[in-house]
Order: structure tokens, then sequence, then C-alpha cells
């Protein structure tokens, strides 16, 4: 019997309609949801700071309200997430209480944790593992102060654990986003973890599918050949035993599934086409094969896996700062040079009262600055002049809220746009790539 496995979810705010629609007509053994990216580890990380018992991507928990209905005329279907991101153990209790509400207390949910590094960082760097900048070689004890989250990225081995355990929902704090696919392939399969095509496949698959509507119309080049993406489909992969499958949405669903729309996705956010990293393999790109086999259904042979590395990836997050962004729309002749010099004198008057921040960046919205030099445009008749800086010093980043509204009538004619008030302060984040041995991590399962 093949396996169908559908992902409704790309990261935390993709579409909350997705997952109802996709378990409602994909006739789906398993539904992925896919909550995290690095900064949203990182928003989670301030959370639980705020507040212990937050952390996670409270989104699951309202999916998962309406998929209730669903748990119970689908018995077979299960769900995997990695909504839990920092505190999965709470995520879980939630939902704990909604399928409990919903009497379905004999479904399990598996726990997947261990990823979580923070608590044991010290440890971990006086053991020897240095967690090195992966871009620079510098030393993490360099920022160590100041670090707020550490994450590994797990693979999908504890998921297979969980699912042997008799669980329904599998909640996750960081894993890699193909895990979450390949886990229930390994599981059904019963796939070795030496197998490597066969897991270079399930992880082709993963990382299809990984980024919800991507693979299905969004971001396509030929976007308007796709049809209805207001009521675009999300992607399943449906696999046989030997690994193949093939890539398709629900029937009647809006967007498109071709050749154009599956390979744009299968490069997407890859470094060595020929060596894809992943916890549980090494997958070849370069030997994967695409064919349409009928409309909206793609056959992708997967080709070739290798050994997997000895160390996991980690995500570190670490306090960076502070940053600010405003804008004002500047209209008339010759807008962007007006935009630009309005930029440039805000800058000017912070540095003559000796405020002038670390870093700044002066835009004009609408003569090409989204791509500096790719592609140029003529005078507009107006554009929005964006002005963001950063800077370790907040005192600096305040005043530079304060520098917009007088622009309105120091500044240039035609500036407009200044009724939302002054720019919010936030904090930076900075983003710390390094590798542990996987001989450091400790996954382990929960059952609840």
């Amino acid at each position: 019997m093949p396996l169908r496995i559908g992902n409704g979810c790309g990261f935390w705010g993709d579409s909350i309609d997705a997952p109802v629609e996709l378990v409602r007509d994909g006739k789906l053994d398993v539904l992925t949801l896919e909550y995290l990216a690095e900064l949203t580890m990182s928003i989670l990380a301030l959370l639980r700071q705020r507040d212990p018992s937050t952390g996670y991507a409270s989104d699951f928990l309202d999916v998962l309200e309406r998929l209730v209905p669903f748990l119970k005329s689908q018995p077979h279907l299960k769900i995997i997430t990695n909504a839990g991101g920092m505190n999965p153990a709470g995520c879980a209790s939630k939902a704990r209480a909604i399928l409990d509400r919903a009497r379905l207390m004999d479904d399990k949910i598996g726990v997947v944790s261990g990823d979580d590094l923070l608590p044991d960082l010290d440890r971990l760097l006086n053991n020897g593992h240095p967690l090195a900048n992966m871009d620079n070689g510098s030393s993490l004890a360099s920022i160590r102060p100041r670090v707020v989250s550490a994450n590994a990225y797990l693979g999908a081995r504890p998921i297979v654990e969980a699912l042997h355990q008799g669980a329904r929902i599998v909640i996750t704090g960081r894993v890699a986003d193909a895990s979450l696919t390949l886990a229930p392939a390994v599981h059904a399969f019963g796939w070795k973890w030496d197998d490597w095509d066969r897991l270079a496949a399930g992880s082709v698959a993963g990382h299809l599918i990984e980024c919800g509507a991507q693979a299905t119309g969004g971001l396509w080049c030929n976007w308007q050949e796709a049809p209805d993406l207001a009521a675009v489909g999300y992607p399943i992969a449906e696999f046989d035993s030997s690994g193949q499958f093939d890539l398709t949405k629900p029937a009647d669903s809006g967007g498109a599934i071709n050749v154009e729309t599956v390979s744009e996705q299968l490069l997407y956010e890859v470094g060595d086409p020929a060596a894809y990293l992943t916890p549980d393999v090494v997958a070849d790109f370069t030997s994967v094969r695409i064919a349409q086999s009928k409309p909206n259904v793609v056959r992708v042979h997967a080709g070739r896996g290798k050994p997997a590395t000895d160390t996991y990836k980690v995500s570190i997050a670490y306090r960076d700062g502070f940053a600010a962004a405003g804008t004002l729309v500047i209209a008339g002749p010759n807008a962007a040079e007006k935009g630009r010099r309005c930029g440039e004198i805000l800058l000017e008057r912070l540095n003559r009262v000796g405020q002038k921040p670390a870093h700044s960046l002066v835009e004009c919205l609408g003569a090409g600055a989204c791509v500096p030099g790719v592609m140029p445009a003529a005078d507009p008749p107006e554009v929005v002049m964006r002005v963001s800086v950063r800077d370790s010093d907040r005192a600096k980043v305040e005043r530079f809220t304060k520098e917009f509204a007088p622009l309105v009538t120091s500044g240039p004619p035609g500036v407009t746009g200044y009724t939302t008030g002054r720019p919010s302060i936030r904090e930076v984040f900075a983003y710390w790539p390094a590798l542990i041995a996987k001989s450091a991590v400790s996954a382990t399962v929960r059952i609840i």
C-alpha cells in the first residue's frame, strides 16, 4: 500500500486553513506541520524567557482543535510536527488537554526533546565542544553571556521511536525539516538506518514538501499559469516501499505541480546539490530524476544517498543590540533623489548630536532598492523611503525614531505618510551556526 504524507504548514505564520483542507481532501496517512526557522527559534526563546510555560508555536493548538473531527473520522491519520519549538513538553501538555476534551484519551502523544543544548552549554564547552562559528571560526566563548538559545537539529530516529511506541501525534523541538517526512516512511516501510538510497528518497520528499505551497505554484517563476492560487493546494508525497514517490496535491485544489515547480523547490536553500546534508543521510540531488506523469502529478526518482555525518548542526541565537526601521512616503518630481536625500539628512542630524548609529541603511522602495543594481527603475512619481539602523546602544536607536516626523516640515517638499507614529525598537538576535558531535547529544522520547 502506498503511504501518503502531506505537509500543511511551511513556517509559523503560514495558512491556518491549509492543514484542515489538506486532511479533508488529501486522503492522508500522515500530516506534517513544519513551523520552525532560525528566526522563529529566537522568537520562541524570548517568549519562553518571559513565560516558561510558553516557547512553542501556538498556532498548532488552534489547528489541532480544528482537526479533532478528522482524527475521529480518520482513525489511521497521524500528525507529526516541530511546533514544540523551545518547549515541546509544554506544547504536548496543551495538545493532550485538547484530545482529552474531545474524548480521544487513547490517542498517544509522543514528545521528542534533547535538541535544547542551552542548559548544558557550559558543560559542553568545558568538555571540548567549542561550537565554533561555521562561517568565521570564532569561539562561542566570545559571545557566551549573550546566548539565548542553542538547538541541535535532530533527525528522524526519535520520531520513528515515538511512532514505534504507538504515538498518533508526535511533537518535537528542533529537528531537520526533511526528517518530519522521512520518519513516517522509515516507520511504515521498515527501512534500515544504513539504507542510504531510501533514506535519501525520504529526505528529498521531505525537502520538497517542507515549505508547503512553494512546491505547488507559490513563488513559481510562471506563477500566472498556476490556476486559482487563492485556493492553492498543499503538497502530498505518495511513497512506495522502494522510496520512489509521486508529488501531488488534493484534487480540485488550486496551484500547480509540474517539473518547474518541483525543480525550483528542489534547489531551494541548497548549498552543494551533490551533498545535501541532513542528520539522517547525505542526499545527492544531482542524481534525482523528475518527470511529469499526469496533470499535477510529478514522479520523483530520488537517486543516491551517502552515509550521514557524525555531527549535528546547531543553531545558536545571541543578543546583538537593538534595531528600528521607519518609513516616509516621498512624492513628486525626483522622488527617488529626494528620498535618498531625506535619509541622508536624518542620519546627518543624528551625527550632529553624537547619536549616529553603528549601522544604517537608506532605501527607496519603488526605485529598485529591493534588488539593487538588478532591476533599475525609471524615476517613479513616488517612493517609500525606509531607513533602518542597528546599534548596541538602545539610546541611539531611540533617538533615531524621533527624527522622522521633523522631515515633514524641514526636508524637501512632498514628504507624507507620517501618521502611524514613531518606529518601534526591537532587540536584535544574531545567528551563530555551529556543529557538535552526535555523541554529545541525547534525544529523548516520552509518551503521554
